[in-house]
């Protein structure tokens, strides 16, 4: 257990992140230092165990002028820095580079992103080119705030770019993008934290869903005339779950239901390939869907038993062929880096089965094990699994890509990322998933449409506001007219 003290609640979750990265798996309790106001949300230092029960105590005074921070681990190491407290945001940046420099020194290890923890990294070069900087001075700025590695701002400059010439037919202000939630699967996969419900439980009552759904397809009908729609996506769990004449239903309702003359892209999910048929594959071919995705996770087929995927690989390029046959050009394969008991040469075994498929995009995950799911929640029966995600292995699914033509168009990271990697989306030239970079660059309102998803409004100015839909179908149904009301408030 580690535990970390702080004069001031500042910045305990940026800190956090940082122990997180460095020490990941530690349990890690946070407190006021003795004698502070503990109602932050924070554990009180009876509560976090205090330090004699911690392996390590990091400590964060805020002094006058100053930040002094304290790493306790058999010998004390201390780092401080002059700052200016109403700067809060360069405040911070000292703040995470003195801890930074503290774990480093303990742990013998440096991460590939530096002190980013946050999960859009590629928006800070992106702000540069926007201003009209080169990317000697982009590179050189992320060196020294953020400490990342020469890799990793590469990397990002150059996805800003692409997301930058992808995003350049869009419109911001009269513009908007469509999600549509279908939180259906066959199953339900070991690390997965999304809102998804077994399907054979609900398609009796697919109908109601597909009722509530088309209330508040009519009330983005009505909020946004006038608009212009960029792009529609389709995602779940699993939208390909449907029978083909609901799928039929609720693609059609979107097509009468909104002027597409402006779309410039529209995305719908199979990522499961046991749910993908000729006949759905027909019924989204008679509607102007765009893009489509087919995910593997992995070719390895005890992988996915253990994950949970009633599937084999097989039948991924049997999916994946029909879908060529039905005239789809541009499909999307996700795959994940870390899952349990692979190493890099699973990983090459499956990028040699993904090249012989030739798809137009490959989504790279790192595994990122969430509060929900099943790996976390029942850790004692998995406990005794291997999980390993490393530079080799990153480096063989970016080799392939690239031995297809693919370039990274993409980058967003998360929480409990296995070896603090990142996610990356790959494409031919010409076919990045231009949802993917707007949901990350948060320039463009985002209407969410389902049990489950969430609505971003982006105002004037940049100022970004959120809206939820719960979770829960029943409730979901039931509360639709408040789901409803939630995004008229929103937007007023």
């Amino acid at each position: 257990m580690i535990c970390l003290t702080l004069s001031e609640v500042n910045f305990e979750y940026d800190v956090r992140g940082l122990l997180m990265a460095f020490y990941p798996g530690e349990e890690i309790r946070a407190a006021l230092r003795k004698g502070q106001d503990g109602n932050h949300g924070l554990d009180s230092g009876a509560e976090a165990g205090g330090p004699d029960f911690a392996s390590r105590v990091l400590s964060v005074d805020y002094m006058d002028g100053k930040i002094r921070v304290s790493l306790d681990h058999g010998e004390k190491r201390t780092a401080e820095a002059a700052v200016d407290y109403e700067d809060r945001k360069e405040t911070k940046s000292v703040l995470k580079r003195l801890v930074y420099g503290l774990l480093s020194a303990d742990t013998g290890r440096e991460l590939p992103w530096g002190t980013l923890t946050g999960i859009r990294p590629t928006k800070i070069p992106m702000a540069f080119l926007e201003e009209g900087a080169d990317e000697a001075e982009i590179a050189s700025y992320m060196k020294k705030n953020y400490l990342a590695s020469e890799e990793k701002i590469r990397l990002s400059i150059e996805i800003a770019k692409r997301e930058k010439e992808a995003l350049k037919d869009i419109d911001y202000e009269d513009g908007y993008s469509l999600y549509i939630g279908i939180p259906f699967c066959p199953t339900t996969c070991l690390y997965c934290s999304f809102t998804s419900y077994p399907v054979a439980k609900w398609e009796p009552r697919m109908d109601e869903y597909l009722d509530a759904l088309f209330r508040e397809i009519d009330y983005t009908k009505q909020a946004f005339s006038g608009k212009k729609l960029n792009t529609i996506y389709i995602g779940g769990g699993t939208p390909t779950t449907l029978r083909p004449e609901h799928l039929e239903r609720l693609l059609s309702k979107v097509e009468e239901s909104f002027c597409l003359e402006n779309l410039q892209e529209w995305t719908v999910e199979a990522g499961r390939p046991d749910s993908v048929t000729r006949d759905k594959l027909k019924t989204l071919r008679r509607h102007p869907v765009s893009r489509i995705s087919i995910n593997p996770q992995t070719m390895r087929q005890e992988t996915l038993r253990l994950i949970g995927r009633h599937h084999t690989p097989e039948q991924i390029e049997e999916a994946f062929d029909m879908a060529r046959e039905e005239g789809f050009d541009n499909i999307n394969m996700d795959l994940i880096m870390g899952l349990p008991e692979e190493g890099p040469e699973d990983v090459r075994y499956t990028m040699e089965r993904l090249y012989a498929m030739a798809p137009d995009n490959i989504t790279v995950h790192s595994l990122a094990i969430k509060r929900a799911a099943r790996l976390n929640t029942m850790k004692e029966q998995y406990a005794h699994l291997k999980f390993e995600n490393t530079e080799e292995m990153m480096g063989l699914a970016a080799e392939y890509c690239g031995r297809l033509g693919l370039e990274p168009y993409y980058l967003y990271r998360q929480k409990n990322m296995a070896g603090n990697f990142e996610n990356v989306g790959y494409a031919s030239p010409g076919k990045a998933g231009i949802y993917n970079i707007l949901i990350m660059e948060e320039k463009q309102t985002i209407m969410a449409l389902g049990a489950g998803s969430t609505t971003k409004a982006v105002f004037p100015g940049g100022r970004i506001e959120r809206c939820d839909n719960v979770k829960d179908i029943d409730q979901y149904l039931g509360r639709i007219d408040e789901m409803i009301d939630r995004k008229r408030k929103l937007l007023s």
